[in-house]
């Protein structure tokens, strides 16, 4: 990994980085990862010197690309002074070492980048635990790497020092899954607890929204916007990793609780999906999605596509999901924004440091959760005015009638309402 220090006159170590264009890839794709890869190299104190897209027709076994382009890619980090080489997509650990062989340099690919980049901002434990659970698994299968540097000093000089190296080997992946063990106990706790708190707001009977979308599209300032919560705001990748739920007041005088989450970026690890689960799960469970997205970027609609892949991915796909632009204020051409419009009809368009358009949004989210709610009869017995009291303040009351001792109620409710009327469904 590379070594975090922080302080700002930290010298940055040069690097160089490398972007495959296969036969399927667009190049306006390419180029645009090779801008991210930049962005996401100078976030953990790396200064890019150069950076080349390669055209590959069939990823090399041995060095990902051919032996002739790997030696030119070579020679001209070496020329410019190179400490360490970064590929966009993800080499194995073969791979790994046989590049760290021919250049002498450090070479970590675009999945490590993202891990680094994650424990440098990961605060509360629940992140640490996470990152560190998509770290351990990453170094376990390049241990070998770690210590080629045995092999190097046995010179050649027999079996002995090599079987050194492959016992140490031997007791790192001991350890190494011992702690992975210790983390993903530690992880079954933390979501326990995450689990208590959706119950304790699901008892609440309060609607609830997860604000996901590329990483730096403007979440945490939605969030801010609506709440004043003084969520971290930052024009950076990856600002914040741990979920904020905060209640938005909306214009029905109904609470929305409001979590902003994780950002996802293209070709996110498995391994860091895998980790955050526990945060994810909140996009999951929640009423409705709200997808934001930057309608700045030249690269949206990738930003789009990623974000509902990663949503695939952890089973939130089906959700009811509202489509926000962000950043309009940044857009200078507004024939931009129409374009926009007509190819996403059904989309908003807002700005979170402006406030243009919030209040529409606003109402907006208000239909949402009408949209979401169904018709129920209910008999609720007279005494019982906590439940009398929920449906008035949470629900579209369509009839009442006293009948006996009980209230019977035609009203529509909200599903999470409903968790909790359920049982005076007559």
């Amino acid at each position: 990994m590379i070594e975090w220090v922080d302080d700002e006159n930290v010298e940055l170590k040069p690097a160089y980085l490398v972007v495959v264009q296969q036969p399927y890839d667009d190049a306006s794709e390419a180029e645009a990862m090779l801008d991210e890869l930049e962005q996401l190299s100078e976030s953990i104190d790396l200064e890019v010197l150069g950076g080349e897209i390669v055209k590959l027709r069939k990823p090399n076994a041995r060095l990902f690309v051919g032996k002739g382009k790997a030696e030119e890619i070579a020679n001209t980090c070496r020329s410019l002074g190179v400490e360490v080489i970064i590929f966009d997509d993800e080499l194995s650990p073969y791979q790994q070492r046989n590049w760290e062989t021919l250049t002498g340099m450090s070479v970590i690919d675009r999945s490590q980048v993202i891990i680094d980049i994650f424990a440098h901002r990961a605060e509360t434990v629940e992140a640490r635990l996470q990152v560190k659970l998509a770290s351990l698994k990453y170094s376990l299968p390049r241990l070998a790497r770690a210590w080629t540097h045995l092999s190097r000093q046995a010179g050649g000089a027999g079996s002995g020092v090599r079987g050194v190296g492959e016992q140490q080997i031997e007791l790192d992946r001991r350890m190494i899954k011992e702690e992975i063990r210790k983390v993903e106990k530690g992880l079954k706790d933390v979501r326990r607890n995450r689990e208590t708190q959706r119950k304790q707001r699901g008892r609440q009977s309060v609607s609830t929204a997860a604000i996901v979308g590329y990483t730096n599209s403007g979440k945490s300032s939605l969030l801010n916007h609506f709440t004043k919560a003084g969520v971290l705001e930052a024009d950076k990748l990856f600002a914040t990793l741990d979920p904020s739920t905060k209640p938005v007041l909306l214009p029905d005088n109904h609470t929305l609780l409001l979590t902003d989450t994780v950002g996802f970026v293209s070709k996110l690890p498995h391994l860091l999906v895998e980790a955050f689960k526990a945060t994810l799960e909140e996009a999951v469970v929640a009423d409705f999605l709200v997808h934001i997205v930057d309608a700045s970027s030249p690269h949206m609609d990738e930003h789009i596509r990623v974000t509902r892949e990663v949503l695939e991915e952890i089973g939130a796909e089906m959700q009811d999901i509202m489509l926000v632009f962000n950043k309009v204020d940044l857009v200078e051409d507004r024939f931009f924004l129409d374009l926009i419009e007509r190819k996403h009809p059904d989309a908003h368009f807002i700005s979170a440091r402006t406030g243009e358009g919030t209040e529409e949004l606003l109402e907006l989210m208000s239909k949402y959760i009408h949209r979401t709610m169904r018709p129920v009869k209910l008999r609720v017995p007279q005494h019982d005015g906590k439940v009398m009291s929920l449906l008035h303040n949470t629900s579209v009351i369509i009839d009442k009638e006293y009948d006996g001792n009980d209230i019977v109620i035609k009203a529509k409710v909200s599903p999470a309402v409903l968790k909790n009327v359920i049982q005076y469904q007559a």
